[in-house]
């Protein structure tokens, strides 16, 4: 019998015999390369590239990217730790100082109420991320098992699903919110995320269907069905992993979309309340004065569009890297 060859031998081919079984999941397809400077021959190096380490490449490459991580870094910092860049208080207000201009110590100058505009935009930060992300969080999770179980499973549960998801599609968003957030009576930000997660869960739902629906036709999907493997190691091991790439893209881009959507809220009233401080809040407070005191209304609303920006930015780059069509 002949040896096996060298590139066997180093594992960039796994024989399998009668009766083998072979393990796949989604890290263990790779892609080989040759590595510059190697040893004589060229022999190609065995080393895994996955999609996600491909991914990770570019994205180090992006300048997009770099940018928009770098915004939200230091979004997510003043977020916690708002004292670090401004020692004053939000709700501290001298209506003698009413939409006066910057002065020393306080740059972006007071609103209609003597507040100081630098101090409540710096806060802001905190409740705009909050929504942001724990919005995000909520409708990626709930929209990802509902999507993913009714891709799966199929037949009556992905029907009953499907009809459901038309159904909060027809609701429009801001009237939505506008019926529904106008009987609460808390002035905390958990009411307007539920209320995100309970409208935004179908997008991420059908996206996650349409991925497991293709993944799940996959030659390795179908091998590991042959060879036994259980519905839930099918999902987990197998499907998820190559499934939810489109996912994180898709919410990425909309958790820009929910800071922005509670701004809207707030801004008409049924949102974050005062004394809450919200980006909102001080758009819709300081509209009126917008030719006696534009500066009130100018920085807020310049910090909401850097914010959104900067999370779409980081979506456009994350799909850009993790779509192979566009490499």
């Amino acid at each position: 019998m002949p040896e096996p060859s060298s590139y066997e031998s180093r594992g960039a081919i796994a024989g399998t015999g009668m009766g083998g079984a072979m393990d796949l999941a989604a890290g263990e397809a790779a892609t080989l390369e040759r590595v510059p400077g190697g040893p004589a021959g060229g022999e190609p190096d065995s080393r895994p590239r996955s999609l996600w380490s491909d991914a990770w490449r570019d994205l180090r490459r992006n300048p997009v990217f770099l940018l928009s991580a770098l915004v939200i870094l230091f979004l997510v910092f003043i977020s916690l730790w708002p004292s670090a860049i401004t020692s004053g208080n939000p709700l501290d207000c001298d209506l003698a100082k009413a939409q006066d201009g910057s002065s020393p110590g306080h740059p972006f100058g007071f609103d209609g109420q003597g507040c100081d505009v630098y101090t409540r935009t710096v806060y802001g930060a905190r409740t705009s991320v909050t929504v942001g992300v724990c919005a995000t969080l909520g409708v990626a999770l709930l929209g990802s098992v509902l999507g993913g179980l009714a891709g799966f499973f199929g037949g009556a549960w992905d029907a009953v699903l499907s009809r459901i998801t038309d159904v909060f599609f027809a609701i429009p968003v801001v009237l939505g919110g506008l019926v529904l957030l106008s009987v609460v009576t808390s002035n905390t930000v958990w009411p307007v995320i539920g209320f995100m997660v309970l409208l935004g869960w179908p997008q991420i739902s059908r996206i996650a269907r349409g991925s497991v629906i293709t993944a799940r036709q996959n030659d390795y999907v179908q091998a590991a069905r042959a060879l036994g493997a259980s519905p839930a190691r099918l999902l987990l091991r197998h499907i998820a992993p190559n499934a939810v790439a489109p996912v994180i893209v898709v919410a990425t881009i909309a958790l820009g979309t929910y800071i922005s959507l509670e701004a809207t809220l707030s801004y008409l009233g049924v949102g974050l309340k005062p004394p809450s401080v919200s980006w909102g809040i001080d758009i819709s407070a300081a509209s009126p004065y917008i030719r006696n005191a534009p500066h009130a209304l100018l920085w807020p609303s310049g910090a909401l569009a850097i914010t959104v920006l900067a999370f779409i930015m980081l979506g456009d780059a994350v799909r850009d890297a993790l779509d192979p069509k566009l490499r």
